[in-house]
Order: C-alpha cells, then structure tokens, then sequence
C-alpha cells in the first residue's frame, strides 16, 4: 500500500542516500587531491590526515547506500562532521590560510552537519517505533457497495469495535477517534483517508500532529466472493509506537493479540450487517462467562 507512512519513509532514505553520494565524492577529492585541497584553503597540507578523513567519507558513503536501514553509518558521519569542523577551525589560526575559501569550507561542512543530524535522528526515531503488522479477512453475505457504506460512514465503526468509544468525521476525509485505553485511559488521535475506490478499497493514516503517541495506517478491501458467496473483507494494518510499546498495550486494551482484537471485530461486522446485531453470551443460563467460540464472545471479552 502507498500510503503517506511509505512515502515519508522513501524521503528519509532520499535524503541519506544523498548524503552518502556526498560523502563518497568528498572522499575520493581528499584521498586523491589532499595537496590541491589544502592550497584551495591556504593552509599547510598534511595528505595522510587529509586521505584519512577521505577513507573514512568514503566508507561511511559506502555502508549508507548499501543498507536499507544505516542509522548507525549517519551518526558516524555525524561524529565525521565534528573531527571536520574541530579541523577547520584549528586551521582558521593558519596565516597562511584563505580566508573566502575556508569560509566557504566551513559554511559547506556546517550545512552536511545540520543534513546529516536531521538524517540521523530521523532514522533513529523510525528504528525505535517498531511496526506490528495485522491482516485478517472474513467473508461477509452482503455486497461489496453495502460494506463500503457502513465503513465509509465512519460513525458506524463503534458498533463493531467495542475499544472505540467514538468517531466523529471533521471533513476533507479527516475524523477524530476516541479509544478506550489500558487503566481506563482514553486515546485519542486524527486521522485521514488517504485512498478511496467506492465499493472496493478505503486507506487512511493517523495525523502526526492527532496528538497519539500511537501512528498507524491502513486499509480495507471489499472483494466479491467465489460462487455469490457475498464479500470477502481483508483489513491491513500497521501499527507503531516508540520504543516498541504498541504490542503491549494492545494487549492490555483487550488481553488479546492485535490479530485477534481485529479478527474479532470482524466477525462483530459479520454479525452485524447479516443479523442486524450481536450474539453474546451474557445471561445465558448456562452461566459461563464466555462462550466456547471466540467468534461469539465479543460482550464479555472485550466490553
């Protein structure tokens, strides 16, 4: 799914890529013209310091473009930039030294500073905010155009998700969520749509400025069953929280994994748009407080 969190997700590693491209031409000028780049700036050469920190530009170049994830490799260039600047400053003492042209150096080596800091936190936060991931589909006996609608009228989803407490759409696609947390804490977050085909397909995002510590995105399909058998519903997710909370507290929302937590509400759809409302177990004479299928236990398990 290209959604919004995908294309966030190519921009930051655009920008490192770039970076590492940098490093790498950087490199290869002061491994192979040290004595050049010293004239430029007007200062005594020293071509082993000069060819190291080039070797060193080159390799953190090399380990940013061949990895998919190189946090590690930004910082060492951001530790890289503060060995360049400590360099260029103890030249800036140097009579000899040319005054435009180091100037122009240390403009250059502030600016990659602040790129290659912003490519590193960014990085960083993305690798603290681990992604859980949730597909379930159940086969529901109403068409594609009737499934889309009780979703798309996003009011409607607290019927079928006991841990909403509410949803109240705020226009241009957004809406505004309230769940029940652990501890009897409330979430809250926006969110947006981010990709629609009525009677087919709907995808949205939390905002990141919803104020939940909880990002995640998704997207729900309405495909026609084999044999007129209705629709098959399929729901993906992604979930994030920083430092890897989120399976945790999803767990304590409803002492079930998120799998089970979106499987069961599901099967509270099904229920709902075949029978026109939700089978539980509650009162029964038997007495047990749920029953022996998790597919109808959705009132005393999770209200």
């Amino acid at each position: 799914m290209r959604d919004y969190s995908y294309r966030d997700k190519k921009k930051r590693q655009r920008l490192a890529r770039g970076l590492g491209w940098f490093g790498i031409g950087l490199g290869l000028a002061e491994v192979f013209a040290p004595r050049q780049l010293a004239r430029w700036l007007g200062v005594r050469p020293r071509p082993w310091l000069t060819r190291f920190f080039g070797l060193r530009e080159i390799t953190s170049g090399i380990g940013i473009l061949a990895n998919d994830h190189p946090t590690g490799w930004m910082w060492s260039r951001v530790l890289g930039d503060a060995l360049d600047l400590a360099v260029l400053s103890a030249a800036a003492n140097s009579k000899r030294k040319d005054d435009t042209n180091l100037g122009i150096a240390m403009g250059a080596v502030v600016g990659a500073t602040g790129l290659d800091l912003l490519s590193a936190t960014q990085l960083s936060r993305n690798a603290s905010a681990k992604t859980q991931r949730v597909v379930q589909t159940v086969t529901i006996q109403r068409t594609p155009e009737e499934l889309y609608n009780f979703w798309r009228k996003m009011e409607n989803l607290p019927r079928v998700m006991p841990d909403v407490k509410s949803v109240r759409q705020t226009g241009d696609g957004r809406s505004h969520w309230v769940v029940n947390g652990p501890a009897g804490k409330q979430i809250e977050w926006d969110a947006e749509i981010v990709r629609e085909e009525p009677n087919l397909y709907l995808a949205w995002r939390s905002l990141p400025d919803g104020g939940s510590t909880v990002a995640h995105d998704g997207a729900v399909r309405f495909l026609p069953a084999t044999g007129g058998r209705g629709t098959v519903v399929r729901v993906e997710m992604n979930y994030r929280a920083p430092g890897g909370s989120l399976g945790r507290k999803l767990s304590q929302l409803v002492g079930q994994s998120p799998e089970q937590m979106v499987q069961l509400d599901l099967y509270r759809l099904k229920q709902v748009l075949e029978t026109g409302q939700v089978m539980t177990t509650e009162g029964q004479p038997a007495g047990r407080s749920s029953s022996t299928s998790s597919m109808y236990d959705w009132g005393t398990t999770r209200g």
